[in-house]
């Protein structure tokens, strides 16, 4: 290489060497001068936060429900896998109302022994997409169609399928975080406080002689349940008994008298109490 030749390298070099030292410096002053103050708030209420990033709040993640919180767009409650929201709101500076905790309830019994099929569904195993081909296979339209949408989506692994074709909920995983209610078409899960242990397992809105022909275990609309109940926490609408889960005591008398067995939960043995 001859000296012109390596002159031309040489001044090739320092040329990019005092760019590069430009733009450093240009870098350096622009980031002092746009720099956007972020709130030490958001990391203290981000560290609060489970760090699941399940969505269930329906933010980005813990570090964008944070953000949200501290922008006053989202409560201190807004995560439902939180168990305690008294330390966020202590850091907010604002009164503690956390919502009680909640877990998902599958809202139907009759599986593949109680029900029949109308037709054999073959296609993608999706709920959505076997609800979407004239209502889906099931006799009952109400029921749970059983391809396991819900346990597909659920990130604490709380749902297993049983061999009867039902979601089964382990409530110890469950957080109550939703996405399993987003993710049934029936919309037959649905967020019940942890406390309350009776639910009906039915959403049939059929007449009874008609629930009858197609489950063993749907609600008929007899009515028995709401005159047992002696807190007047049990109505009929549409043909479905519904509980208030605010009212409810859990005294079981319901589902001593349910004569379709499809109030299920645990039953008080004290009822001097009532």
């Amino acid at each position: 290489m001859g000296a012109e030749s390596m002159q031309i390298v040489l001044n090739s070099v320092l040329v990019l060497a005092l760019l590069g030292v430009l733009f450093g410096i240009g870098l350096a002053v622009a980031s002092r001068k746009l720099k956007v103050e972020s709130d030490p708030r958001i990391d203290e209420v981000e560290a609060l936060l489970p760090g699941a990033n399940c969505g269930g709040c329906g933010y980005p993640g813990c570090r964008g429900l944070a953000e949200a919180i501290v922008a006053g767009a989202a409560p201190v409650d807004a995560c439902p896998v939180n168990k305690d929201c008294a330390p966020i709101a202590q850091v907010m500076g604002v009164e503690a109302n956390c919502r009680l905790p909640q877990v998902a309830r599958v809202r139907c019994a009759g599986g593949k022994n109680e029900t029949e099929q109308r037709f054999i569904y073959i296609g993608v195993e999706d709920c959505a997409a076997a609800h979407s081909l004239a209502g889906g296979p099931k006799s009952c339209i109400y029921g749970c169609l059983g391809l396991g949408s819900c346990a597909k989506v659920c990130p604490f692994d709380a749902i297993v399928m049983s061999d009867n074709g039902l979601p089964v909920i382990n409530e110890e995983k469950c957080t109550g975080c939703g996405l399993c209610v987003k993710a049934c078409p029936r919309n037959i899960i649905t967020l019940w406080p942890v406390g309350k242990k009776v639910t009906v397992l039915c959403m049939s809105h059929d007449k009874g002689p008609q629930v009858r022909k197609i489950c063993k275990v749907g609600c008929i609309a007899c009515g028995i349940c709401v005159k047992q109940c002696p807190v007047k926490a049990i109505a009929m609408d549409d043909n479905l008994a519904v509980i208030d889960p605010q009212l409810c005591t859990n005294c079981g008398l319901c589902v001593e008298k349910c004569p379709m067995k499809t109030i299920k939960g645990e039953i008080k043995q004290e009822r001097e109490a009532i």
